[in-house]
């Protein structure tokens, strides 16, 4: 290896792979999910809806509004004779006001308000899916990065190996086609780190797009940060209070026990009152008044037949949102225990394949360079090699990418 240094670093045809990169900042995936957290439009939208709930809630307890009327009380029709001027009639002024129960006004506010629990649980929901695909896209990014790097590396080799051919050529010591297929694969890898790139430029725009950013914003990321994971119990109970669709079940749970206790109220009475001020037509006849106060009787039979079994269908529903959040808990707690399974197996592969399969074809390949070094072996061998160590490095960050997508989907599902 030390060789194959001496001549990478030789090459003085090395380039730049992101000359934006010095000049972009640098964001850490910390950094872009608490800007996600602050910036994302979507999310903003939730809680104008918990406010909403709010404002409708303190709107529950208003009373209506007094009714005024005014009109004639006991006038006779037209062209009817009088025989005392008592029987003219009366002028008359109605003022009502309907006083509603006071622990129905109560109940009906806190059960409006409950809703706006259901609307922020919504926002973590929709809060931990971005979270989930922000960190796809970073980790996503990361391994593409890495692959450049492996690809810039095959690039360096090729190059050399080609000014090698090139100073051997006149001696008859190289083939002319082995120049030719140099630049052929320099060509290939170049393909190759641009799709890299293209995927890379892909990654940041979408991140762009969950910050609430232009696409075009540019800034790199912190290649040193990968997940890490390590293997736990899982439990119904801890699952229930991590979930957040979980939460906001209970939210919905408790905010329809709310509503059952808002219609058992409707077996209590209203009120309302009533004022009448009568002035007489005919003189030196007193002005009157009348005051009457009236109470609802809701508890007759073809009036409690509505609420009563109103009462009965949402204890239905919540009967039935509670065997959900059973089923919820029960297929989620199966599925995280199978996804560490899964996890486990890969980072047990990706350890045989760092520390087993790449060094041995790491040692073909730096005897069979030393070989070629000594011009005892073709560059057609060593670039089968290269191509067989750098298929498998690909393939390794091939799966580093499936295991980072795991760890993500795993803490997607333990959180969701």
């Amino acid at each position: 290896m030390q060789r194959i240094t001496k001549y990478i670093l030789a090459v003085a045809t090395a380039f730049p792979l992101f000359s934006h990169a010095q000049q972009a900042p640098v964001l850490t995936l910390d950094s872009i999910l608490q800007r996600i957290d602050k910036q994302n439009v979507r999310l903003q939208s939730y809680a104008l809806k918990a406010q909403a709930y709010q404002s409708s809630a303190e709107a529950a307890t208003a009373w209506t509004a007094p009714m005024v009327g005014a009109g004639t009380f006991m006038t006779p029709y037209p062209l009817q004779s009088v025989m005392e001027p008592r029987d003219k009639g009366q002028l008359m002024l109605r003022v009502e006001q309907d006083i509603p129960n006071a622990a129905k006004l109560k109940a009906k506010k806190e059960y409006i308000a409950s809703q706006g629990a259901i609307a922020s649980a919504g926002r973590d929901i929709t809060l931990n899916d971005f979270r989930a695909r922000a960190k796809s896209l970073y980790y996503t990014w990361l391994v593409n990065t890495e692959k450049i790097k492996v690809a810039g590396e095959t690039e360096r080799l090729i190059l050399v190996m080609k000014k090698m051919e090139e100073v051997r050529y006149p001696y008859n010591q190289s083939q002319l086609s082995s120049i030719f297929k140099a630049d052929a694969r320099i060509e290939e890898n170049r393909n190759m780190i641009k799709m890299y790139e293209s995927e890379i430029a892909k990654s940041r725009a979408w991140l762009n797009g969950l910050m609430n950013q232009t696409g075009d914003y540019m800034f790199s990321i912190d290649t040193t940060a990968i997940p890490e994971y390590k293997e736990q119990l899982h439990d119904t109970a801890l699952l229930a209070g991590k979930r957040k669709d979980i939460v906001q079940i209970d939210a919905a749970i408790n905010s329809l026990k709310l509503n059952i206790r808002s219609m058992e109220l409707e077996k209590r009475p209203n009120f309302k009152i009533q004022f009448d001020h009568m002035s007489p037509l005919a003189g030196m006849m007193p002005q009157a008044f009348s005051v009457m106060g009236m109470v609802s009787i809701p508890i007759v039979p073809w009036s409690s037949k509505m609420y009563k079994q109103e009462t009965r269908a949402v204890q239905y529903n919540v009967a039935s949102m509670q065997k959900e959040r059973e089923a919820m808990l029960n297929e989620t707690h199966s599925m995280l225990i199978g996804m560490q399974y899964e996890i486990i197996a890969t980072q047990q592969r990706i350890s045989n394949f760092e520390n087993r399969i790449i060094p041995a074809l790491q040692k073909v390949f730096d005897a069979d360079f030393q070989s070629y070094e000594e011009n005892k072996q073709t560059v057609t061998t060593v670039l089968s090699d290269w191509e067989s160590l750098i298929m498998m490095r690909m393939n390794v960050l091939d799966e580093k990418l499936k295991l980072y997508q795991m760890i993500v989907s795993h803490e997607k599902e333990e959180y969701q």
